[in-house]
């Protein structure tokens, strides 16, 4: 039990790698706060966990753009569990394929919204409970499109790029407080999101997985693999770093 008397916070909790992360934090003894904008994938999903590991889960709906919301949801995770040791800001949205001259202010202004500004927010109102209960661990997901990149993708990859700078400012504004941070940056993960991009898991097979090294797309429990180690006391001596789990992806 590798999280045994953590509580975590996620956004985009949902499905995919968020609610991978959820299921595996739980595995490991950790208590798990969800929110997500889909409040009944959400109520199905954690419904579903909470099945199995009753009151070790809590869940509620909200918008990661909207601060009074994250703000409400941290501080509804603190009165559940009495105490917040892990946040992961995992919510993050499709963005057009569209050049810089092609894309609306409006779709750039959204892509930023969702991927960055609402890491910004669950750290600004919520670093306050980790420092509260004497340490914690921040884990913000990125990407592999946060180091390199890929045509018709400027918000995503400009938004990953983003939130890798700001775990780093992240881990030295807090060391005092025994507060680590860090990114986890996963490549082309077989997810919903990927599905709709692509249009079958098959497609996104073809045509994405030969990009990485190991011909394949990730699987969501891999990529938690990696957060239940950056919430871990495994990860102690590791802040402000990158943790990348590509398939290679990055490395031609």
């Amino acid at each position: 039990m590798r999280l045994e008397a953590k509580t975590a916070f996620v956004t985009g909790a949902a499905r995919g790698i968020g609610l991978a992360i959820c299921e595996a934090f739980v595995a490991q003894g950790a208590n798990v706060f969800g929110m997500d904008l889909d409040g009944d994938e959400l109520e199905q999903s954690f419904g579903r966990l909470q099945a199995t590991v009753g009151e070790r889960v809590a869940w509620l709906r909200g918008d990661v753009t909207d601060e009074a919301s994250v703000q409400a949801a941290t501080q509804a995770a603190r009165q559940r569990f009495g105490a917040v040791s892990t946040l992961v800001c995992n919510a993050a949205t499709l963005t057009p394929s569209k050049t810089v001259e092609e894309l609306s202010a409006q779709e750039w202004k959204h892509a930023l919204d969702v991927n960055l500004t609402s890491a910004f927010y669950v750290c600004k109102h919520a670093i306050r409970h980790l420092r509260d209960n004497g340490s914690g661990s921040i884990i913000i997901t990125a990407s592999q499109m946060g180091s390199v990149a890929w045509m018709g993708t400027a918000p995503y990859c400009a938004s990953k790029g983003a939130v890798i700078q700001l775990a780093k400012v992240l881990a030295l504004d807090h060391a005092k407080d025994n507060i680590r941070a860090n990114t986890l940056s996963p490549g082309g993960t077989l997810t919903s999101r990927l599905i709709r991009k692509w249009g079958s898991p098959e497609a996104a097979e073809r045509e994405w997985g030969p990009k990485h090294p190991l011909g394949r797309l990730g699987r969501v429990e891999e990529i938690a693999q990696g957060a239940v180690f950056l919430a871990s006391d495994e990860s102690s001596f590791m802040t402000g770093a990158d943790l990348v789990i590509d398939g290679g992806y990055t490395a031609w």
